[in-house]
């Protein structure tokens, strides 16, 4: 499978995923878009569970911090 194919099939499982979620708050829905963008990332970049699992968590972490409510 091509790249762009596995990261626009990630992509869109993402999408499909999230639009059920209505009641989560922005943050969360960062939260949720980062790791899933971050698990496709560290999947084509090395492969296997792990680097798919810390591309996730990677992932996740900056899509909170990105997301976070400026106070």
């Amino acid at each position: 499978m091509s790249i762009f194919k596995l990261f626009a099939t990630g992509i869109l499982i993402a999408t499909l995923g999230l639009s059920g979620c209505s009641g989560m708050s922005r943050q969360d829905k960062g939260t949720a878009v980062g790791a899933a963008v971050g698990g496709v990332a560290g999947n084509v970049l090395c492969g296997g569970v792990l680097c798919t699992g810390a591309g996730a968590v990677v992932g996740g972490v900056i899509g909170h911090e990105v997301t976070k409510d400026k106070k």
